[in-house]
């Protein structure tokens, strides 16, 4: 059985539940009808079936036409004065369960008051509309009134309480949905993350590898010496590299969080050896510093570290010259760090003494093949994780550019500092002679 309305089947309990309500409705409203005015029981009239029959048929309809429901309730209720029957709550007993019914669906909570509040004057003023008002009428008024609002009341309660859970429901669905969606987001954060580290830890090294194998093999007929000389260093380099790989790994095996790690993060403190290890591949670098030099927090270290190690690495991979320059400039708030040479774009073999030798055949068109990598973009997304800005292109006289910009924390002022000092010591006199004196 489908409802045409858009409301899908009712469950069998539900059509039970229906059916057992209507009953007991019917059986309540039959036995208001026999009675009468002085308590006693008198067979039910046609009137009693009349008013029964009519008002219970209607209850079926309360979900889904509440307003009507209340309104045809209320109306056979007014019309049990004028049919001869005493008006009673048990008589009404449907206009007080459409009370209810109207009390959960009723859109906003004036409409519900007034719709009660109405049924309610209605049936109490259909007792002294009719017939004689005494006293004993007048309780029975207050009581036949008393029960549609009790029924509002009650099912204004229900709503509220199922608008709560409701929205307890809802929040606990959207709290749900956050954390999968934060979830998702920090596990993409951290897979970022970690192929950026895996991208300055290993490509450095396997981009030296790479050079000083080309050296070995575009020199292994002419001079075997020098040859010799760069095997012995490409099995340095890849060992650093088996190393560091090796340790990284480590890290993401682990089960939990470590207490330290092996060693420190790498920094401009180790910018000598870093630059060793070029110019053992070829590369001659030369470092020019303006201003005062400064510790840097570990964060901006370690990107101030990766930015020149993955801009000589790309050096080393895509130009064509044996030369670059690193230039650190301290400022107040700012460490401003370029990485520039003056190289043409074709990969050149550097060799282990002279420099760069042009390479040619396949190996030279595979480099210039090759499809870009994620060197630049890794570099810029460490300079906006820091709060700095990272700029790379062309040099109009030619050659390459990288330059970052990233934040210094405030510089402390020695002269405030050391006048801090003199005025603590100066009180600390004062109040020692205070304390000594007769």
């Amino acid at each position: 059985m489908t409802n045409t309305g858009g409301v899908g089947p009712r469950p069998r309990t539900s059509w039970w539940r229906e059916g057992a309500i209507t009953t007991l409705a019917f059986a309540l409203c039959l036995l208001g009808g026999v009675l009468q005015v002085d308590d006693t029981l008198s067979p039910p009239s046609v009137s009693a079936y009349v008013i029964a029959v009519v008002s219970c048929a209607v209850l079926p309809v309360r979900h889904r036409a509440p307003l009507a429901a209340l309104a045809a309730t209320t109306a056979v209720g007014v019309l049990v004065p004028p049919l001869g029957l005493l008006l009673t709550p048990l008589i009404v007993t449907p206009a007080v369960i459409t009370t209810y019914s109207y009390s959960l669906a009723a859109r906003t909570e004036r409409r519900a008051a007034s719709a009660v509040v109405l049924t309610s004057a209605a049936l109490a003023a259909a007792i002294p509309a009719f017939g004689d008002f005494s006293w004993k009428d007048a309780s029975r008024m207050g009581v036949v009134a008393a029960f549609p609002l009790v029924a509002g009341v009650l099912g204004h309660s229900v709503r509220n309480r199922r608008a709560y859970l409701e929205a307890v429901e809802e929040r606990a669905r959207r709290a749900e949905q956050n954390r999968e969606s934060e979830a998702r987001r920090r596990v993409a954060e951290e897979r970022v993350r970690i192929a950026r580290e895996l991208h300055d830890l290993v490509a450095h090294q396997i981009t030296l590898a790479n050079a000083q194998a080309t050296v070995a093999a575009h020199l292994f007929d002419t001079r075997p010496e020098q040859t010799r000389t760069s095997l012995k260093e490409l099995v340095e380099t890849t060992s650093h590299a088996l190393d560091e790989l090796r340790a990284t790994v480590g890290l993401l095996r682990q089960s939990g969080d470590t207490a330290a790690p092996a060693e420190p993060a790498p920094g401009l403190s180790r910018l000598p050896t870093l630059l060793e290890s070029f110019r053992r591949a070829g590369l001659e670098v030369s470092v020019h510093q303006e201003g005062t030099v400064r510790p840097l927090p570990p964060g901006v270290d370690l990107t101030a570290y990766r930015i020149v190690q993955e801009a000589l690495t790309n050096v080393t991979k895509h130009a064509g010259t044996g030369s670059a320059r690193v230039r650190l400039v301290w400022t107040g708030d700012r460490v401003t760090i370029t990485v520039a040479d003056d190289g043409g774009g074709t990969r050149t073999a550097p060799t282990a003494s002279t420099g760069p030798t042009a390479l040619s055949g396949p190996t030279a068109s595979a480099a210039a093949d090759r499809s870009p990598g994620y060197g630049l973009i890794g570099m810029r997304e460490r300079a906006t994780t820091v709060g700095g800005h990272l700029s790379a292109g062309r040099r109009p006289e030619g050659g390459f550019l990288v330059s970052a910009q990233l934040p210094l924390p405030p510089a402390q002022d020695p002269t405030r500092d050391r006048d801090r000092a003199t005025t603590t010591e100066e009180g600390q006199m004062t109040d020692g002679e205070a304390g000594g004196a007769p």
